[in-house]
């Protein structure tokens, strides 16, 4: 009875009596929930990497001579922080870096600057430069190692010339990226060489340039640790050296976590504070 009086009463009360039914939202459309997921997306291979790791130890199918579980590679962790050799060979690694980095970038400006500017310059030079730029870090060392020896100077030269090339070539792009409405703007209000640079074409540049600072950092880094390993007693990239020299394969896992931490935490703060200068940018300056 129910089954025939139902849609009588329905169709006699109007469809606006009858509520109808919200289907409820997906999980993957839940906005919050997709946050998170994103949140934890990086975490995810470093997760199931470490589980086989911690398996493939615990059931024999990795020998501890190739590969040392991770829980001596947390023990050596903890013993070279209380010991004080982490901080003081990370402080170095961090003071060369640092300073390698500065001169690259700053010579990097310098010089993209100039390319961008001046058409004639860059027909000098970009040439030699395009060229010099492709023989990697470790080509330079032979001669390097002649001229100025196995030093400080060695070291901070190698990781200024990783920092050097991303910063001119950003620098150059960002310089010739500049777009047509400003340089109409320029004209309009006869601003000069330096008004025309330090109002128009640098506040159009700070994402390009931004980008490039972010990857030169990431290159010097990663030329820090090479040069630490060929020609250094001091440094994250020694501790790996020194390690590898007494089969101590935990101190080596250590150290390379410690240089793998250091890279990411410093390259997803550049990475922050890019983002930050897009959002900020004005929209004139965005093309």
């Amino acid at each position: 009875m129910s089954e025939t009086t139902f849609p009588v009463e329905r169709d006699r009360l109007g469809p606006a009596a009858v509520a109808p039914e919200v289907p409820e939202a997906p999980l993957h459309r839940n906005p919050r929930l997709r946050a998170l997921g994103w949140r934890l997306a990086p975490w995810v291979l470093p997760a199931v990497l470490l589980f086989f790791w911690t398996v493939g130890c615990e059931r024999g199918w990795i020998a501890p001579q190739i590969l040392p579980p991770p829980e001596r590679v947390f023990d050596t962790f903890v013993e070279l922080a209380k010991s004080g050799d982490l901080a003081s060979n990370t402080l170095i690694s961090l003071q060369r870096v640092l300073f390698g980095f500065g001169a690259g970038t700053l010579l990097g400006f310098v010089l993209g600057a100039a390319l961008g500017l001046s058409r004639t310059f860059e027909a000098y030079v970009l040439p030699s430069f395009n060229a010099l730029v492709q023989i990697p870090v470790l080509g330079w060392l032979p001669f390097l190692l002649l001229l100025v020896g196995v030093g400080e100077p060695l070291k901070y030269i190698l990781i200024a010339h990783a920092a050097l090339v991303p910063v001119t070539l950003s620098t150059l792009q960002g310089f010739r990226q500049t777009p047509a409405s400003l340089n109409e703007v320029a004209r309009v209000f006869e601003y000069n060489g330096w008004q025309r640079i330090f109002y128009l074409v640098l506040p159009a540049a700070v994402p390009t340039l931004a980008t490039g600072v972010r990857l030169a950092f990431t290159k010097a880094w990663l030329a820090l640790v090479v040069v630490e390993l060929v020609a250094s007693s001091e440094g994250l990239g020694y501790l790996i050296v020194y390690g590898r020299q007494l089969f101590q394969l935990d101190l080596v896992m250590a150290s390379v976590v410690v240089v793998g931490a250091i890279g990411y935490v410093v390259n997803r703060s550049l990475d922050a504070l890019e983002a930050r200068l897009r959002r900020g940018q004005p929209s004139a300056f965005r093309g």
